[in-house]
């Protein structure tokens, strides 16, 4: 079971995505959520838009 519980800001800047997998807490980076199944479904619209535009950004570097 995967729930999505929110964001995270780092001291960086960054985001960590939380998420209760199994009842347990996990705190995971953007780029990491490819590790962890069923995880980037269980984001909300707003999120895998944000995910969306970063990817678009880093493409046009």
């Amino acid at each position: 079971m995967i729930k999505y519980m929110g964001t995270k800001s780092t001291s960086d800047g960054g985001v960590l995505y939380v998420f209760l997998i199994n009842g347990l807490q996990k705190e995971i980076r953007e780029h990491a959520l490819k590790q962890y199944p069923g995880c980037y479904e269980a984001l909300p619209p707003t999120a895998k838009a944000r995910i969306s535009a970063n990817r678009a950004w880093l493409s046009k570097t």
